[in-house]
């Protein structure tokens, strides 16, 4: 099995505790769902800052910045993409990025 990164761009942070509290149970809810697939959760990122190749910076995290990231293991691309169908971040106006993971 393959270990695929997913990378979350985007959503919103929701305003009240109610709305909070239940952006948090649909999380608990998907990552409960995932099981064993689930093998990182992640955790959602802050601020932050892009090294070009000629060493120059800037912040921000370019045009599509990543909001947080997980790790699942899958079959394939296809059933690693099938895993991210009930993600809330989808529901929040945000994108989840599969991007398949090499050993070296």
């Amino acid at each position: 099995m393959a270990k695929y990164l997913l990378a979350y761009h985007g959503g919103g942070m929701p305003e009240t505790e109610e709305e909070q509290a239940a952006v948090m149970a649909a999380w608990g809810a998907w990552m409960g769902g995932l099981g064993a697939a689930l093998t990182d959760p992640g955790n959602p990122v802050g601020a932050a800052t892009t090294v070009a190749a000629d060493r120059s910076t800037s912040a921000g995290g370019g045009s599509n910045p990543v909001t947080g990231y997980g790790i699942v293991e899958a079959d394939s691309m296809d059933a690693a993409v099938a895993l991210v169908n009930g993600c809330p971040m989808l529901d929040g106006g945000g994108s989840v990025e599969v991007c398949e993971t090499i050993d070296m």
